[in-house]
């Protein structure tokens, strides 16, 4: 099932939920919150094999892109080697495969260059929704908590968040800017 329509799923539970008057509390059916989860963790996995054949089918291009430049390449050395007696022939020989493997080149780049956006975007967009569908579990969990806690009910164990390692990288910003437009479950 596609994760975004899990998130939506979710997030009507959430809005569906019985408001608490005068608080900023709402009362929820677990066993579809945790249903939910569940899909989503069974969901999680396909965007990732998605962002996998994204890169693979990327690696096949460049390979291909490389295969046919050396094919290009090899094609002008023979010709060249042919007419190595006609010193003009040989000149425009010479620099006919070198326009060709540039081209080639310059082509494959830009290949490689598309193909690393695209799964760059492919991965940040999975990343952010990543970050936000942990952030309204937590949410979720948080409100729960409290609710509990006002009802007066002991839990056997308090519940511990799963710690998940921020980011490294530039794409940390875009991490907390996805966190900061999540705030609306939190309050």
């Amino acid at each position: 099932m596609d994760i975004q329509h899990l998130v939506d799923r979710l997030e009507d539970l959430i809005d569906d939920g019985r408001h608490i008057f005068g608080t900023k509390y709402t009362l929820i059916d677990e066993e579809r919150a945790l249903e939910i989860i569940d899909q989503m963790r069974i969901s999680i996995p396909d965007e990732i094999e998605k962002a996998s054949r994204i890169i693979a089918q990327r690696d096949r291009v460049l390979a291909e892109a490389h295969e046919e430049a050396a094919r290009i390449v090899q094609q002008h050395r023979d010709r060249a080697e042919q007419r190595i007696n006609e010193d003009e022939i040989v000149k425009a020989a010479q620099e006919r495969a070198k326009a060709i493997r540039e081209t080639a080149l310059q082509e494959a780049n830009r290949i490689t260059a598309e193909a690393d956006q695209y799964a760059l975007q492919v991965l940040t967009r999975l990343e952010q929704l990543l970050v936000s569908n942990i952030t309204q579990v937590r949410n979720g969990i948080s409100v729960l908590n409290e609710q509990q806690q006002d009802a007066g009910v002991v839990r056997s164990e308090p519940y511990q968040p799963v710690h998940i390692p921020r980011p490294v990288d530039s794409h940390e910003q875009l991490v907390d800017a996805d966190m900061g437009d999540n705030k609306r479950y939190s309050s």
